[in-house]
């Protein structure tokens, strides 16, 4: 299970979806998840899998790693479902057992919910996959380059949320060798009641818990041997600049924004 975790992974390639701006393409992922959330359930849902379908078949990133990305998810998938279908009631009563009841109202915005949740997740995973942490350091700090003006340290800001997403495939791989090497001592992290599993966990997030601490001292260390100093005076290698491809793609996303409220407006 922690293998199949790709949230944070950069997968280089040269497909339209990889040249995009990374600009262009933090403003489409925002409008994606508007899309998924605005108005009538199923036709945002409908609008958000096409969407999602197309782009992921024009970035070329292999669908079965889109499928292996979501187990992980999948226990807060169905927590989700149980939620739903035990709190929401409306509709017709479909089973009643003593006071637990499910409807056909409960049913079904549980399925919904699974779905978005699940289009979420895919959707917004693509931006990590097509774009480097570097290009997404950059374009977070062009797009909210105007809280400068009123002393908010974007730089600093776009730098901390890039180096968590890059550490996240770090931190997993060094979870799964401290769960090899502790499985390798003789530690049962499987079997047993909750709290015995709760308390499996202790010797893999103490170990986790020193490597975090000391990769971030290395890290620090490594950007003050570079006279790192912040972003004042910084200047990159490559500058972001907007294309034609870039126009299309907002314009493309425009239209099916536009589509989804005529769509809600209609209905």
């Amino acid at each position: 299970m922690i293998k199949d975790i790709t949230i944070g992974q950069y997968f280089p390639g040269n497909s339209i979806i990889h040249r995009l701006d990374p600009r262009f393409k933090l403003v489409i992922a925002l409008a994606y998840i508007v899309m998924l959330f605005a108005g009538n359930v199923f036709v945002s849902i409908i609008t958000g899998a096409v969407f999602c379908i197309v782009s992921f078949a024009l970035s070329r990133i292999p669908f079965k790693l889109m499928a292996k990305s979501l187990k992980p998810i999948l226990p807060i998938l169905l927590f989700t479902s149980i939620l739903n279908l035990i709190f929401i009631d409306t509709g017709k009563t479909v089973f009643k057992l003593w006071i637990l009841k499910i409807t056909s109202g409960g049913i079904e915005t549980s399925v919904m919910m699974i779905i978005r949740i699940t289009l979420l997740i895919t959707g917004t995973s693509l931006l990590t996959y097509t774009t480097s942490p570097i290009a997404l350091t950059d374009a977070i700090e062009r797009l909210l380059s105007p809280l400068k003006k009123i002393k908010v340290p974007v730089h600093e800001l776009a730098m901390m949320m890039t180096i968590a997403l890059r550490f996240i495939p770090t931190l997993i791989e060094e979870t799964d060798k401290i769960i090899s090497a502790q499985k390798a001592r003789g530690a049962d992290m499987e079997n047993g009641n909750l709290v015995q599993k709760a308390k499996a966990m202790i010797p893999i997030l103490i170990p986790l818990f020193i490597s975090a601490v000391r990769r971030a001292e290395e890290l620090a260390t490594a950007m003050e041997c570079r006279c790192y100093r912040g972003g004042e005076g910084r200047t990159r290698m490559r500058q972001l600049k907007a294309s034609a491809h870039d126009f299309v793609a907002a314009g493309v996303t425009m239209i099916f924004f536009a589509a989804l409220i005529a769509v809600n407006i209609i209905i």
